[in-house]
Order: structure tokens, then C-alpha cells, then sequence
């Protein structure tokens, strides 16, 4: 009896450790997210589950700024991408009743799609990326179509049908329009629409309430507003007729039912164990069904945790779903601004703390503290704040190298060259080893018709850094040794690109000039070294264009501070 008493008193006790436990992280990440929020970051509502129990979920700031109305835990998001897992699923679902087979050729389910590539294409090729189709989603589609309704079997054929870009099978290409295809095959089949078929297989059986395909029409309770941050403040973000995105990314949910989703799929209530193993094995970059499976790097170890995730971004909102499967962790982050470029630092951060090891805190961006005296008292006064804020709160502020140059940027595309100089100037003085504020400097000064200086700073910057292409091909400009390079090469790498942590960036032609546009960040012009080498002057980055044996773009290479990104063309 003793015994049995001693066991049942350890077993009391471990629970209410392991209870404690669980409300310090919780605490923690709290205290984490609310920083990132408080600086202007993040906006929108988080849930952590640890060893498969919720231990926060909660909104964080305002899901509908003009009303004051404040994000709550069943707070509806648009979720993007994290769409595709949904899709796949529901495709597997297909499999598992023999109704759709994965080495089958598309056209069997989708007779009037084009036969000469669509019978290259397998509905495994549209499930991991590897179709070869071209994506959709490029600079044209936003800038002419995206505003326009369509009909599925109208969209597939307007914008689904183009020329195979490489062989199926081999090579990997982020693509929206294969999932778009996929949801069209699963009405074909079932003789239900998308919509239908989400509720009855998947939201209804899991019972994910709040949880749907979004449509502009219908009045949808607790429907987030999307917006996007600029420098000047939050503004609306633009129209997308849900139509479009489809089965690539309309759906809504919320942190609370995407919680369920992830409980679902430990179980085989909803599919196969065997189509589950095919959904979470990964293939070419890292990509499954619909999901990226990778080792993450805990915190600053040698340890990694089996991480099955995937991210999306849609006009005015950024999702990231997160489950760390060995501990049964999840992580998910829903945000309403279109801030997606901070969820992996709070993803790690989370990891981090549920490890129960340090993570990096959140700083203030200094570029947003200055900005309205930059813009409104000239750039001495900017430094002068600078300098204030230096010395009183230097652990507040990032005062990385990047923030003086953004708000110089900031300043140059305002019309306010000479106080972009100034912010250069300070960044010289701050940064006087690094190339890249040398190389900003001297591009204010060109722009303020400076030539002698501009030269001067492009030197300083080369020779600091030989490897500054940039700050080469701006010298030999002014001094008329100028790369040409033909239009024609420029519009072959137009498009739509995924750059990981970065989010989406879209390049395209402008006056003859190659223009890059990264998610929630300004457009910047692309400078020639070479035919596929350019440079970014303003981020110190350079990008080589990837060209296949057929002569077709495939991807680009990102060079920015000594890391290299590799960001496949998806479209």
C-alpha cells in the first residue's frame, strides 16, 4: 500500500513539474511574440501546443484597424499557401478509394487539358513541384488579372496550358499552377466542387468549424482585414479575387482549428497510414505533398528535430505552420499585415524556448524610428536622433548596417536625395570596414549628380570588398564602360521566384531596366556585371540567373554578406 502510494505521489508530483514547466515557456514565448508586436512586426494570433497540448494561443494587436477591433484565437485568416497541404490531402484521400492513382497521367482526369504535355505530367509531378508547368503567378498575372474572376475550367485553360519548362520529374519548381489543376481534379472526379469536398473530407470529420474556402461575397463571422506596413503607415492591402488562388491558397482558418488539423494527422482517421508516408517524404527541395520536410537546427547545437512546416503569403496576410513531430510540438502563426519575413525569427525563438534554451530577443528597426523625423525634419535631424537613441538605448534599436541603409533608400525614393546623403554618411562613420555603405553613398551622390564623390565611394567600396560587382559596373557607367545587355535576355527572367526566408520576389522590366520586388519590401533595380550576373546595389546583393541545357530560367542564385540562397523560378 505504501508503495502504491509513494508511485502515485511521484506521478502527482512530475505532472505538476511538468504543468510548471509548460506555463514558463508559455509565459516566455508570450513575452517573446508581444516584443515582436510591440515593435511593429507582427500582427496577428499564435498557438504553441508542447508535447501535443496548447500551452498559448492568443491574438496579438488588431484584426480590423479602422474599427479598433482586436484579434482574438478564432479570429479568421486567410492562410495562402498552407492551402496546399489541404489539397494533397484531400487528393490522398482520392488514392486511398482508388479513384485517382499517382503514377496516372494528368489528362485522365483532366481530358481537355492539352495532350501533348499534359500526358508527360503525373499527378505526383503536380503534388511535389516537379511538373515542369509554368506557375501562374508572375508579375504580368498580378499587375493585369488579378482582380478578375474566373471560372475553374476558364482559368485552366487561359493560364494553366503553357509550354513545359523541363522535363517532368526532373527538377523542382514552386508552382501554384499544379496545385490549381489538383483542385480542379478532385472536382472532376467527385462531381463536387473544391469548397464541397474541403467540408465534407476534411473541416467536417476533423471538425474544424471555422475553417474554410474564402470567397469575397458571403459574410464570414471574425474575418480578419488584410493590410500591408509602409513606411508611412499601415494602408489596405490590395484587391485579389479568391477565385484565383483556388487550391493553391484560398482557404481561411484560424490558430484553433489548424491545432486540429495537426492533431488529425498523427492518427489515420482521414487517410491511410501509407498515403500519410508519402505525403511527409520528401523529395526534391525538401518538398513532399503539399509540405516541406526538414531537420531543424535547434537553437545554437548540434541538434535537430524532424520539422514538417509550410508557409503563405497572400495579398495582406502571411501564414507559418510548424510541427516538430519527434516532440509533438506545434507552432502557428497567422498574421493579417503581411509580415511574413519575421515568422521564422519567432518560429526559432518558440524552438528555442521550448528547448529550454536562450533565443535572440526582438529590436526596435531603427530605419522605422527615423523615419518621420527623416522625412519631416530633413536628414541632419535624423542623425542627430540617430546618435540620441545610440547612446541611450543602444539595446532597444537594431542598429545594424541594413537599417541606415533602408531609410536612406527610404529617403532617395521620396525625392530627398541630399538627406539620404547624410544617412549614408552616418553609416560610413558607423560601418567604416564595410563595403556596402560606401557603395550606398556613392549611389546618393551619383543621383545628386555628384560624380566625383560618387567614384570615390565606389572605389573605397570595391576595394573593401574586390568581389562588389556593383559598385564596378557604377564606375564603369561613369566613366562610360557601361554592360549592356539586351531586352530581350531581360524579359527571359521576369517572373515570380521563392526565396525561403525572404518570401516571393517578383522581377520584371521597367525603362529597360531589370527590377526586383521582394514580399513587404521596396522594389529594387537590378545593375548588370554580365548577361546573368546583376547587383543590388542597396542590399549588397548579388543575383545570378540560373539558365538550364534548354536555355530556360529556372532560378536565381542570391549572394548578400557571404550566404548564398538558392531561389527557384515558380513560375
Amino acid at each position: 500500500m505504501r508503495l502504491k502510494r509513494s508511485l502515485f505521489l511521484l506521478l502527482i508530483t512530475l505532472a505538476t513539474a511538468s504543468s510548471a514547466i509548460a506555463q514558463d515557456h508559455a509565459k516566455t514565448i508570450d513575452e517573446l511574440v508581444r516584443k515582436y508586436q510591440e515593435y511593429g512586426q507582427f500582427n496577428g494570433a499564435v498557438l504553441v501546443a508542447e508535447k501535443g497540448k496548447v500551452i498559448l494561443k492568443k491574438g496579438y494587436g488588431k484584426a480590423n484597424m479602422e474599427w479598433d477591433i482586436p484579434i482574438a484565437t478564432d479570429t479568421k485568416f486567410r492562410i495562402g499557401s498552407v492551402t496546399k497541404q489541404f489539397t494533397a490531402a484531400m487528393i490522398m484521400q482520392l488514392v486511398d478509394e482508388g479513384k485517382v492513382k499517382l503514377d496516372a497521367k494528368m489528362t485522365e482526369y483532366l481530358p481537355d487539358y492539352r495532350k501533348d504535355t499534359g500526358d508527360k505530367v503525373t499527378i505526383h509531378h503536380l503534388l511535389n513541384h516537379t511538373s515542369g508547368i509554368p506557375s501562374y503567378t508572375n508579375g504580368e498575372f498580378f499587375r493585369e488579372f488579378s482582380r478578375d474572376p474566373y471560372t475553374v475550367d476558364e482559368f485552366v485553360k487561359k493560364f494553366t496550358m503553357g509550354d513545359l519548362e523541363f522535363e517532368p520529374g526532373s527538377k523542382w519548381n514552386y508552382n501554384n499552377s499544379g496545385y490549381f489543376l489538383l483542385g480542379a481534379i478532385i472536382e472532376k472526379v467527385t462531381g463536387k466542387s473544391y469548397a464541397e469536398n474541403l467540408s465534407e473530407r476534411i473541416t467536417g470529420p476533423v471538425g474544424m468549424t471555422n475553417t474554410g474556402y474564402d470567397t469575397h461575397d458571403p459574410l464570414i463571422k471574425n474575418r480578419a482585414q488584410g493590410y500591408q506596413k509602409t513606411p508611412n503607415g499601415f494602408t489596405n492591402a490590395p484587391y485579389l479575387d479568391m477565385s484565383l488562388p483556388y487550391a493553391a491558397g484560398s482557404m481561411y482558418s484560424t490558430v484553433e482549428d489548424l491545432y486540429k488539423w495537426d492533431q488529425a494527422l498523427y492518427g489515420d482517421k482521414l487517410m491511410s497510414a501509407a498515403s500519410k508516408q508519402k505525403m511527409f517524404t520528401p523529395g526534391l527541395q525538401e518538398y513532399g505533398y503539399g509540405l516541406r520536410i526538414v531537420d531543424r537546427k535547434i537553437g545554437n547545437t548540434d541538434r535537430t528535430a524532424k520539422e514538417i512546416s509550410h508557409g503563405g503569403g497572400i495579398n495582406g496576410f502571411n501564414s507559418l505552420f510548424t510541427r516538430l513531430v519527434d516532440g509533438k510540438h506545434l507552432i502557428v502563426i497567422l498574421d493579417n499585415v503581411g509580415q511574413g519575413r519575421y515568422h521564422d525569427a519567432i518560429t526559432s525563438g518558440v524552438v528555442s524556448i521550448l528547448n529550454g534554451l536562450s533565443y535572440e530577443n526582438p529590436k526596435m528597426s531603427i530605419a522605422e524610428a527615423l523615419n518621420v523625423t527623416a522625412n519631416n525634419r530633413g536628414g541632419a535631424a535624423a542623425v542627430a536622433k540617430y546618435r540620441e537613441f545610440k547612446k541611450k538605448n543602444p539595446d532597444k534599436y537594431d542598429f545594424r548596417e541594413g537599417e541606415l541603409n533602408t531609410l536612406g533608400y527610404q529617403l532617395i525614393r521620396s525625392g530627398k536625395t541630399k538627406d539620404a546623403i547624410e544617412v549614408f554618411k552616418l553609416n560610413v562613420e558607423m560601418y567604416p570596414e564595410a563595403s556596402n555603405p560606401y557603395d550606398s553613398l556613392g549611389e546618393a551622390y551619383l543621383k545628386d549628380g555628384d560624380k566625383i564623390n560618387a567614384v570615390a565611394n565606389y572605389k573605397k567600396s570595391l576595394e573593401l570588398n574586390p568581389a562588389n560587382l556593383g559598385a564596378k559596373a557604377a564606375i564603369d557607367k561613369i566613366e562610360g564602360r557601361e554592360v549592356k545587355v539586351d531586352s530581350s535576355v531581360l524579359e527571359k527572367y521576369s517572373g515570380v521566384y521563392e526565396a525561403g526566408p525572404i518570401g516571393k520576389i517578383t522581377v520584371r522590366v521597367a525603362d529597360g531596366q531589370l527590377m526586383a520586388k521582394p514580399e513587404s519590401q521596396p522594389e529594387q533595380v537590378l545593375s548588370p556585371q554580365s548577361e546573368n550576373v546583376f547587383f543590388i546595389a542597396a542590399v549588397g546583393a548579388r543575383i545570378t540567373f540560373d539558365v538550364g541545357d534548354d536555355a530556360k530560367v529556372t532560378g536565381m542564385t542570391i549572394n548578400q554578406g557571404g550566404q548564398e540562397l538558392k531561389a527557384p523560378k515558380i513560375n
